[in-house]
């Protein structure tokens, strides 16, 4: 079954979808309108059970994992925010901004100037009505570097905040089309005073409230029962358990010890697919797999010796052996075809030895060896790449070494702070937003230390321009300074890979992110 017909039956399940868009969709795949009328029948007759305990098993968490939404930087602090928070808005599977928080959103003609109507009688988990308020206090604290928010790119391009009555308006230095789809980044949960009190709290205005918090183990919710959302929410209790090691997350799945598991090892899938009682999704999406280099240290500061290290990577290779086949060859900057405005004339970086070491040469390196850090739980298969990556630039005469991290620790020690490490990335819905976040030179999220005064104004220009053809030329200049001159070595986006249990309805495939962008426990049900 394809992915949109995937969607459009759990949106016909879940009561988002009409008859009459459900057959005119689906007889537009290629579908009998017989055969779409039937599926529609079944799918919205298949009404949401209530009740029970979601159980979800994800690599992705540590020890030092906080409920402060601004720190979220792996999976499973993703997911914990996504159970007690809520956003302004949402993006959906299609890729369309839902209202949440807000229920109205309106811009003027260029784009400076913003509005969000708060929806009225939302409640936090603390009992406290969510206000106009709040919203402005939660993006002013996102705004502060010493907020260290993963979102601080985001939000630094609103130049004036305020709140009249149930209207947050928001003027930007510039203008910015996508301003929505920003808004829905996962750190910028609405938090009472903004978080501004306790960042740490766990308080929102989401499905489930927080009754289990231990960091690198568990996380346990239950349902609260003043959410505004009836749609979403169904299980009386949910509970994600870390469990970083991808033999033992298998295994929970196929037991029944938890009902759904992210990051399934491409390499398995094929054998998973056969247990039963379990279904494997597999998601094509924005999301990528990387090594990288800080810019401003020592020997990365070379430009030569990062084009040597890009061009002595094999991204073929990595994807079959790495990926089995489920992902697609990056091209050393963030976007692909999954993207608006991608431009796909880009030259595809190959694998050249013969070029690599010439560039090696040229960086007048001294030869000592080039450390690469890395850990498993960076993506799945992550020590395997890096042993491929050490192998194909040895082939070229560099002399790459690896030094295995632990799982635990590695996104707060390692990531964002070693010169050269594995990394991954989950994406954004659209591309202002992929390099507002990691890009732009004042983001605290820079994780390659990229700062160019040139890409930082393209950047402001292309959230003005209302133009796509020019705007995809503006796009189409960033990703080659970027692929060019950055410290990104992307050779793979990968799908997203997770297994299911037979007995979870309302799946829906969604390319924001891996189970159902970190909210599968929350949309889906038990049978």
């Amino acid at each position: 079954m394809t992915d949109p017909l995937d969607r459009m039956i759990a949106a016909a399940q879940a009561g988002r979808m009409s008859r009459r868009e459900f057959v005119g969709r689906t007889t537009a795949l290629g579908l009998s309108a017989g055969l779409a009328s039937a599926l529609f029948t079944k799918a919205a007759h298949a009404q949401p059970k209530k009740g029970g305990l979601i159980r979800m098993g994800m690599q992705g968490g540590e020890s030092t994992n906080s409920l402060d939404p601004a720190l979220a930087a792996s999976e499973v602090p993703f997911a914990v925010n996504y159970t007690w928070g809520e956003m302004l808005v949402d993006v959906s599977a299609g890729g369309e901004v839902v209202m949440r928080i807000a229920e109205e959103v309106s811009a003027n003609a260029d784009a400076t100037e913003w509005k969000f109507k708060i929806r009225q009688g939302v409640e936090f988990h603390n009992g406290k009505t969510v206000t106009a308020e709040d919203v402005v206090a939660t993006l002013r604290r996102h705004t502060d570097e010493k907020s260290q928010s993963g979102a601080l790119g985001i939000v630094q391009g609103i130049s004036e905040m305020s709140a009249e009555g149930d209207m947050v308006t928001l003027k930007l230095a510039s203008g910015n089309a996508d301003l929505p789809f920003l808004l829905a980044d996962y750190h910028l949960v609405i938090q009472p005073n903004g978080g501004v009190d306790n960042p740490t709290e766990g308080v929102g205005a989401g499905p489930y409230k927080v009754v289990v918090h231990e960091p690198g183990v568990r996380h346990g919710f239950e349902k609260f029962a003043n959410y505004f959302d009836d749609t979403i929410g169904h299980a009386d209790q949910t509970e994600i358990l870390v469990i970083n090691d991808g033999t033992a997350r298998t295994s929970a799945v196929q037991s029944g010890q938890v009902h759904m598991i992210n990051r399934v090892d491409p390499k398995i899938a094929e054998l998973l697919k056969r247990a039963p009682g379990v279904q494997v999704k597999s998601v094509p999406g924005r999301g990528h797999y990387v090594f990288i280099m800080h810019c401003d240290t020592a020997p990365f500061d070379n430009n030569d010796l990062r084009t040597a290290l890009k061009l002595a990577i094999n991204r073929q290779e990595m994807v079959d052996k790495i990926l089995g086949g489920l992902g697609s060859i990056g091209n050393d900057f963030p976007i692909n075809a999954a993207y608006p405005l991608f431009d796909d004339s880009i030259p595809q970086r190959e694998y050249d030895p013969a070029a690599a070491a010439d560039h090696y040469a040229k960086s007048g390196h001294d030869g000592s060896p080039i450390i690469l850090q890395v850990a498993q739980g960076a993506f799945p298969g992550a020590v395997e790449a890096a042993q491929l990556f050490q192998q194909s630039a040895n082939a070229a005469g560099i002399p790459l070494e690896i030094k295995r991290e632990p799982d635990d620790g590695y996104w707060s020690n390692v990531w964002n702070v070693a010169p050269f490490c594995a990394s991954y990335w989950g994406g954004r819905p659209v591309q202002d937003q992929m390099y507002a976040t990691a890009y732009l030179s004042t983001a605290d999220w820079n994780d390659t230390r990229f700062k160019n005064a040139k890409f930082d104004e393209l950047l402001l220009a292309a959230r003005a321009e209302l133009n796509s053809d020019t705007r995809k030329a503006t796009y189409s200049e960033m990703a080659k300074m970027v692929r060019d001159e950055g410290g990104l070595i992307l050779p793979m986006f990968n799908d997203f890979v997770e297994a299911v249990r037979d007995e979870v309805q309302g799946w829906e495939p969604d390319p924001n992110g891996e189970l159902m962008n970190g909210r599968a426990h929350v949309k889906c049900w038990l049978a």
